[in-house]
C-alpha cells in the first residue's frame, strides 16, 4: 500500500479523536465554560449535523479543485479548528471549532485512497484510511480523555492539533497531486451521479445498515452498567474492547469487499442483524455482553468500506459528490439509530431494548440492500448486448 495511504489514515486518526473524545470530556468542559452538560451535549450533536451538512456542500463546493489541494485545505481548517477549541475562551467559540471538514475529508479522502491503488484493492485502500477512525477509539480516545482530566480538556485539544500538523505535512509530502491527469469533473457533472437509482439505494443502505449498529451503541453503558451489571469505571475499558473490534472489521471488510462486494455486504449485514438481536438477549450475562459488544463493533465496521465502496462504484464517472454523501448518510444514520434506541427507552422497553431496536434497524439495510442488488443485476441483464449467431453455414 502507498505511504499516501498513512497520511490519510493519521488524518482520520485526528479527525476521529475530535469526533469521539469530547464524549469523555464533557463534566469537565461544561464546568468550565458554565454551561449544562445537555447544553455542552451539543457540542457532539452539533458536530454531527456539521459532518452531514459539511460532508455534500463543502465538497459540492471544491469538486473542480485538485484534491490534493483541497486534502491540504481540509486539514489546515481542522488544525485551525482544534487550535480555536484549545484557546476557546467561551462555549460558542469552543462550538464554532467545531468545523466542517470531517464529511468532506473522509469523502475526498476515500476516492483519493482508491485512485493509488490496483481496481482490485480499492476497498482494502478505503479500509487502511479509516483504520486512523478505528485507531481514534481503540487508542486516542481513551488516551485523550486521560491528558484531559489530568491536565484539563484544553491540553487534549493541543495534542489533537499536533496531531492534525502531522497529518497535514504528510499530506503535502506523501499524497500524489492530481493536476495534469483528467480534470475534475464539474459540480453539474458530479450531480448526475445522483440521477443513477443504486446510488440512492446505496444512502438508504448506508444509513439503516450502519444506523442500526450506532443507534445500539449510542447507550452501550447503559446497557453495560443497568442490564449486564458492570461498574461505570469498567466502561471506558470495555469500550476498548469495542474499538479493537471495530479496527478488525475494518480491515476484514475491506479485504472482503475487494473480492465479492455485494455477497460481502449481504453477509456482514445479515449477521451484524443476528449480533444485535442475540445480544439484547443475552445481554444480562456479563460474559455475553463482552463477545456481544466485541462482535457488534466487527460486523458494524466491517461494512464500512463496502458500503463506500459500493456508492462509488455507481458513480464512477463522478465519484466525489457521492462519496461525500454517503459520508453524510453515516451520520444521517447515526442520528436515526440514536432516535430510534431513545424512543424504546423513553418507552419504559429497559436498557437492552436499544439492541433489539437496532437489529430491525439494521434488517431493514439488509432488505434494501437485497431488493438493490436484485433490481442491480436485472438492470445489467437488460442492457446487456444480445449475442449475434453466425448463420449456419
Amino acid at each position: 500500500m502507498p505511504l499516501a495511504l498513512l497520511a490519510l489514515a493519521v488524518g482520520g486518526f485526528g479527525i476521529g479523536l475530535t469526533e469521539f473524545v469530547i464524549m469523555g470530556l464533557l463534566p469537565q468542559v461544561a464546568s468550565d465554560l458554565g454551561v449544562t452538560e445537555p447544553v455542552a451535549g451539543y457540542l457532539i450533536s452539533g458536530y454531527a449535523v456539521a459532518v452531514a451538512v459539511g460532508a455534500v456542500a463543502l465538497t459540492a463546493a471544491v469538486t473542480r479543485f485538485d484534491r490534493k489541494t483541497v486534502l491540504v485545505g481540509l486539514m489546515g481548517l481542522f488544525v485551525a479548528g482544534n487550535l480555536l477549541s484549545a484557546l476557546a475562551p467561551g462555549y460558542e467559540a469552543l462550538l464554532a471549532g467545531r468545523v466542517l471538514c470531517h464529511g468532506a475529508f473522509f469523502g475526498i479522502g476515500s476516492v483519493v485512497a482508491a485512485g493509488l491503488v490496483a481496481r482490485e484493492r480499492r476497498a482494502s485502500a478505503i479500509a487502511l484510511m479509516f483504520s486512523g477512525l478505528t485507531a481514534a477509539n481503540v487508542l486516542g480516545v481513551p488516551f485523550g480523555t486521560f491528558l484531559g482530566q489530568q491536565h484539563g480538556w484544553r491540553a487534549t485539544f493541543w495534542g489533537i492539533t499536533a496531531i492534525g500538523v502531522v497529518a497535514l505535512v504528510g499530506i503535502v509530502l506523501l499524497v500524489p497531486s492530481t493536476r495534469g491527469a483528467a480534470r475534475p469533473a464539474s459540480l453539474r457533472t458530479e450531480l448526475t451521479a445522483f440521477r443513477a437509482p443504486q446510488v440512492w439505494w446505496s444512502v438508504v443502505v448506508t444509513i439503516l445498515g450502519y444506523g442500526g449498529m450506532f443507534g445500539a451503541f449510542t447507550y452501550i453503558a447503559y446497557t453495560l452498567t443497568e442490564v449486564a451489571g458492570f461498574a461505570s469505571t469498567t466502561v471506558p475499558w470495555l469500550l476498548v474492547l469495542f474499538g479493537a473490534g471495530l479496527f478488525v472489521g475494518n480491515y476484514a471488510g475491506g479485504r472482503l469487499a475487494d473480492r465479492a462486494l455485494a455477497p460481502t455486504l449481504l453477509g456482514l449485514l445479515a449477521a451484524l442483524t443476528v449480533v444485535l438481536a442475540v445480544f439484547a438477549a443475552t445481554a444480562s450475562n456479563p460474559v455475553a455482553a463482552v463477545v456481544g459488544l466485541v462482535l457488534m463493533g466487527v460486523f458494524g465496521f466491517a461494512t464500512v468500506p463496502g458500503l463506500q465502496m459500493r456508492i462509488m462504484g455507481h458513480a464512477t464517472q463522478a465519484p466525489t459528490l457521492a462519496s461525500g454523501a454517503n459520508i453524510a448518510a453515516f451520520n444521517v444514520g447515526n442520528a436515526f439509530g440514536a432516535w430510534v434506541g431513545g424512543l424504546t427507552i423513553t418507552l419504559g422497553l429497559g436498557y437492552a431494548a436499544p439492541l433489539g431496536a437496532g437489529a430491525l434497524v439494521t434488517a431493514a439495510g439488509f432488505v434494501a440492500l437485497a431488493v438493490a442488488t436484485v433490481l442491480e443485476r436485472r438492470t445489467t441483464r437488460r442492457d446487456a448486448p444480445t449475442p449475434v449467431l453466425s448463420p449456419a453455414a
